[in-house]
Parts: structure tokens; C-alpha cells; sequence
């Protein structure tokens, strides 16, 4: 039977340990273009170890909760941002290390206009749309070699929707 965990609202503070949320909450840093754009200025800390950053389409097939969570990932060499194109809320899973392996994982749910970028070899479920369209734009590390591990769960998790 799997173990359960239920999913929260993603907020800056629970995300912080993992990464940052990418939305524009409270006021801009600067307004530009004669007073009428608001720029909220590097909301994210890209990192990585080699190679460029380089901004891809992903497409994701959307999901439903209740959810099975069978893996986890990480990337070792770079930070990944994922920008929704729609304003639609996401299902965010991330996990402390534990050894080398994801500690219990956590689960949010995004709301519209947020985005998030997760810090380098921070382990994470994979991208999860929970309504179509799953158009996201995401930057990354573009470069030689791998830049992904896996963790296989023994024993899956269920992810369950709080509300």
C-alpha cells in the first residue's frame, strides 16, 4: 500500500529550502516602458556547473490527483525553471536529500501565475500539469553529459489533493 501525502499551497517560505517561487507578488522592483511594465527583477538563481543556460518547450500531459509518485530527480549540474503558459495550477513534489536518496517528499500546488525554479541537485518529481494545456517554458542547463539522476521508490507514494 503506498504512503500518503497530501499536497499544500506553494508558498515562498515552504519552497524556500528547495528553491524559488517565480510569480510577482507585491510590488515591482522597477517600472519601465514610460511607467507601464512592472519588472520583477532575477527572481531566480541560475547555477550551473558547466555548459549555458538555454530556455525549452515542454509539452506534459496533464495528471489527476489522487497521484502515484513511483520516482524522483535531480540535476547535478544545473538549477530547472518551469514557466507555465497558461494560468492553470501545477503539482510541484520536491525532497530533501537523505544519503543520496529524496527524504519524504512534499507536494504543492501552484496558483496562477506562479512559477518555480528548483536549485541544483534538488530532487523533484517530474513536470505535472494538473489541467491541460501542459505548455511550459523551462531553463536549464544545456551542455555535455548526463544531467540526471533517478531515485525508483520501493514503496511509492500516494499524493492526495488537502482540499
Amino acid at each position: 500500500m503506498p504512503r500518503t501525502i497530501q499536497t499544500s499551497p506553494l508558498t515562498r517560505a515552504a519552497f524556500t529550502p528547495f528553491g524559488e517561487v517565480l510569480d510577482v507578488d507585491g510590488p515591482a522592483d522597477k517600472m519601465i516602458n514610460e511607467g507601464l511594465c512592472g519588472r520583477y527583477h532575477d527572481r531566480a538563481k541560475l547555477d550551473f556547473n558547466d555548459g549555458r543556460a538555454g530556455i525549452s518547450l515542454f509539452n506534459a500531459q496533464k495528471r489527476s490527483l489522487p497521484l502515484t509518485l513511483n520516482m524522483m530527480e535531480r540535476h547535478p549540474d544545473g538549477s530547472q525553471a518551469f514557466l507555465p503558459m497558461h494560468r492553470n495550477p501545477f503539482l510541484v513534489v520536491v525532497a530533501a536529500d537523505d544519503n543520496g536518496a529524496p527524504a519524504k517528499p512534499l507536494a504543492f500546488v501552484t496558483t496562477p501565475g506562479q512559477g518555480i525554479n528548483f536549485h541544483r541537485n534538488v530532487w523533484h518529481g517530474v513536470l505535472t500539469p494538473l489541467h491541460d494545456p501542459g505548455l511550459f517554458a523551462v531553463v536549464d542547463r544545456i551542455g555535455d553529459g548526463a544531467n540526471l539522476q533517478e531515485h525508483w521508490f520501493d514503496q511509492p507514494w500516494q499524493i492526495t489533493d488537502s482540499n
